[in-house]
């Protein structure tokens, strides 16, 4: 594609003041939704311990149908970045619009595999008393698959093109009609129909409707469509669909095996007990809480890069790395250091009582403790993607989801430890990908890797 007259508004500097200016935006559209994660499992808490152990599976499963988006949302932001870099505006339109179609397809097909293939490969780890009723939930919430998809491609959108500022309008609206919609169904109030926990499920798919509406509408309200001539480039374009399958396909198979990983684990540790499942669920709560920051800071390190390379500026793009990097840690201890400070505060809005609490802030030392290696690893991670090169990303994912899952077997198979001991495999697995992902950057084999 031939690119346009560089666009000065549309080039990263490597300050605190635009990291921040993109990340922030990013944090507080990851805080709605987050919160309306947490008000769910609140919601379901209110029902009894094993609802909110059941929310787990469930909610790592619908994890790893939902990463493939996001793995999409990486490739089309990485790829709307770099061509923003370039000021080539008609091919920010080309790429959403493919990505949009690649999309709806990607969706379909997890709807069709949730429906027809998945009973088969949970029914026999799943505990026979709460299969059925998982099962359920989950053909209800992928039904929200489509509207997740296009939602994430329109928030790659506003972060390649520099307006993550915009973020917030979305996704407030989103969690709002989550928020409410739970208050209904779960409970049936209203007039709604009492549907417990399949209520939750129903409420999110009508929110993931809502919050498309809502992005569109930001799309449009604010000139944005207007401005990048969007909507334009229907067509099946066969160069810009290879190069995003190129790019996403090995970024969706990393999500996939990383979270379908983390469902083994959730699947291991059924011989803990619920209490130990509801604790485990929790702890998915842990990482969305200090996961806002880190997400929005390696999402930060993706575009910089992408756009950086985009405006030939290769030499810099370690240094911004480590300056993103920096930021990402600081931020994550905040949050770590009050969670393990104030313990109570948090995990007493589950409604579990006392020795639920106490069982459950060891393990919640330990998560924290993973998460601060999160936050550097996920940078680089990041950093690796934005350059384009996401095979190695696979690469880089096998080996850490390798040692994940010797250490899970030595601990709770062999050793037969702990719960907060088998959550060590957090640290474990994140130190592995900082390692590989810094040793691959700091060689530079990725300079001059053409992408699109």
């Amino acid at each position: 594609m031939a690119a346009a007259p560089t666009l000065s508004h549309l080039q990263v500097s490597i300050t605190n003041r635009q990291i921040l200016g993109i990340a922030l935006p990013i944090t507080l559209s990851l805080i709605v939704p987050q919160l309306n994660f947490i008000t769910n499992n609140i919601f379901l808490g209110s029902l009894g311990e094993k609802e909110l152990g059941n929310a787990g599976i469930t909610g790592v499963y619908y994890l790893i149908v939902a990463v493939v988006g996001n793995g999409l949302n990486n490739a089309i932001q990485s790829l709307i970045s770099r061509n923003a870099g370039k000021g080539d505006i008609k091919a920010i339109d080309v790429i959403l619009m493919q990505g949009m179609r690649i999309a709806l397809l990607f969706a379909l097909a997890g709807i069709a595999f949730t429906w027809v293939v998945t009973p088969y490969i949970l029914k026999p780890f799943a505990a026979p008393e709460s299969f059925a009723a998982e099962m359920q939930f989950l053909k209800i919430r992928v039904l929200g698959l489509p509207f997740l998809y296009l939602f994430q491609m329109g928030n790659a959108f506003l972060v390649g093109t520099l307006n993550s500022r915009y973020l917030l309008l979305g996704t407030i609206v989103e969690a709002g009609a989550n928020i409410l919609f739970d208050y209904l169904f779960i409970f049936g109030h209203a007039g709604f129909p009492q549907l417990g926990f399949n209520g939750a499920a129903v409420a999110s798919v009508i929110a993931e409707v809502v919050g498309l509406l809502a992005v569109t509408g930001v799309i449009f309200s604010l000139g944005l469509k207007r401005k990048f001539h969007l909507f334009t480039h229907w067509q099946f374009n066969k160069k810009v669909n290879k190069s995003i399958t190129n790019i996403a396909a090995p970024l969706v198979l990393q999500y996939v095996i990383s979270l379908t990983t983390w469902l083994v684990f959730f699947v291991m540790i059924e011989g803990y007990g619920e209490r130990a499942k509801a604790i485990s669920n929790t702890m998915r709560n842990v990482f969305g809480v200090v996961g806002i920051f880190i997400w929005a800071f390696a999402s930060t390190t993706n575009t910089m890069v992408s756009n950086l390379i985009g405006q030939g500026k290769q030499d810099k793009v370690l240094y911004a790395i480590k300056r993103v990097m920096l930021l990402s840690f600081l931020f994550a201890s905040v949050v770590a250091v009050l969670l393990n400070v104030f313990p109570h505060l948090f995990l007493s809005v589950f409604a579990q009582g006392e020795n639920f609490i106490a069982d459950a802030i060891p393990v919640m030392r330990m998560v924290t403790a993973g998460m601060l290696c999160m936050s550097v690893a996920s940078v680089w991670l990041n950093g690796l993607t934005g350059t384009g090169q996401t095979r190695v990303n696979v690469l880089v994912e096998i080996a850490a989801i390798l040692l994940y899952l010797l250490y899970n077997w030595i601990i709770i198979y062999h050793l037969k430890w702990s719960l907060a001991a088998a959550w060590g495999n957090e640290i474990v697995y994140w130190v592995v990908i900082f390692i590989i992902a810094f040793i691959y950057l700091r060689s530079e084999k990725w300079k001059g890797k053409i992408i699109l």
